[in-house]
């Protein structure tokens, strides 16, 4: 399938990488390669973000940086000025791609209000594209309705190889609308995968060299996270792996709605 979205296929998440240690994690990554890196609010990654890019040495041009808006930001009062922060912690004067992280809970914030205001962020030139995360069909299509189906480039959702989510990729797809996965190792589970294992031997390469390529042959970014040097490289090695027809076709079997990220303020997911 062909990837064309302006998001870099490949990312970094990074929550957990606080601190110090978490500095140290996402500059591994960039000395590895990676240059997609994701962020948000509530994590409390951004500044550990932004060090690790200045650190790098790198230029600013070199890298795509997420960052997603929490849920308890949402109200007009305070969505703008939590982008500014966000800006200021991080340390640029714009992101790459700013998300919804959550819609809010039982409408306390009308959905209008910070969709309109994440168009204006970006209009401020704030962030260059805006998206969402953890959206269901139906306010994918809201969003689609209110900005224009061009506006949002994607939902980040959990996806992995347990969790495939074909309706939501069906509608995405049918609206030219990438996918972002996140937990896309299943937190670690598919390294134990007899099937991804065997499917990995053959290639030379881990288990979740395996998922990731799987999960990016499907149309879908994705956005590992990993503190081991290891890991990163061999999860970065995934960009290279090529599967058969057949080989997705036998991971596809391995669906099976194993939803990991459910807390109580999730939306009525679709599958």
């Amino acid at each position: 399938m062909t990837y064309t979205s302006p998001i870099p296929q490949l990312g970094l998440g990074t929550f957990g990488r606080t601190g110090d240690a978490g500095i140290q994690a996402i500059l591994s990554a960039i000395e590895v390669g990676y240059r997609h890196i994701d962020t948000a609010q509530s994590y409390d990654t951004e500044g550990c973000v932004g060090e690790a890019i200045r650190r790098s040495g790198l230029p600013r041009s070199e890298f795509f940086v997420t960052t997603k808006v929490a849920d308890t930001n949402l109200s007009k009062v305070d969505f703008l000025p939590s982008v500014e922060k966000s800006l200021e912690t991080i340390g640029i004067d714009q992101v790459d791609l700013l998300l919804i992280h959550w819609p809010s809970q039982n409408d306390a914030v009308p959905f209008d209000d910070y969709m309109l205001a994440l168009a204006e962020a970006r209009q401020r030139g704030w962030t260059r594209h805006i998206g969402v995360s953890n959206f269901p069909i139906a306010l994918l299509d809201k969003a689609f309705a209110l900005l224009g189906e061009d506006a949002v480039i994607t939902d980040q959702v959990e996806i992995h190889p347990y969790l495939q989510a074909p309706r939501l990729v069906s509608h995405c797809r049918s609206k030219g609308l990438v996918l972002t996965a996140y937990q896309p190792l299943c937190k670690g589970a598919v390294n134990d995968d007899p099937l991804l294992k065997a499917i990995a031997k053959s290639h030379g390469v881990t288990a979740a060299a395996v998922a990731l390529a799987f999960l990016m042959a499907e149309g879908h970014a994705v956005i590992p996270a990993s503190s081991s040097i290891e890991n990163l490289k061999n999860n970065f090695a995934s960009q290279d792996v090529n599967l058969t027809a057949d080989e997705i076709s036998r991971i596809r079997t391995l669906d099976r709605s194993a939803r990991h990220i459910n807390p109580a303020k999730s939306p009525r997911w679709d599958d």
